[in-house]
């Protein structure tokens, strides 16, 4: 069984902080993906310490995560922007 490095999506947010230079750079920051009790996989920006008890499924964003073919096949087949080019082979 093929393993693979699910890399999650990545939103880019600006500007970086007060000074008048850092209006001209921007971070990327990591979208968490989750799977609810149904089956169906959201994304969530900001996820508090107490709703993790409410998935059984969460990459957390920013963050690389292994996966095998199936988990690849649900997560591209979500319907929530994750596409073949969030993973890498391993």
């Amino acid at each position: 069984m093929t393993q693979w490095l699910f890399e999650t999506p990545t939103v880019e947010e600006g500007p970086a902080g007060q000074a008048r230079l850092f209006y001209f750079y921007k971070i990327d920051r990591g979208i968490t993906i989750v799977r609810n009790t149904n089956g169906q996989y959201a994304q969530v920006r900001y996820l508090m310490d107490e709703d993790y008890a409410d998935y059984p499924e969460i990459y957390q964003g920013g963050y690389n995560h292994v996966v095998d073919d199936a988990t690849k096949a649900r997560l591209i087949a979500g319907g929530v922007g994750i596409t073949e080019s969030n993973f890498t082979q391993i």
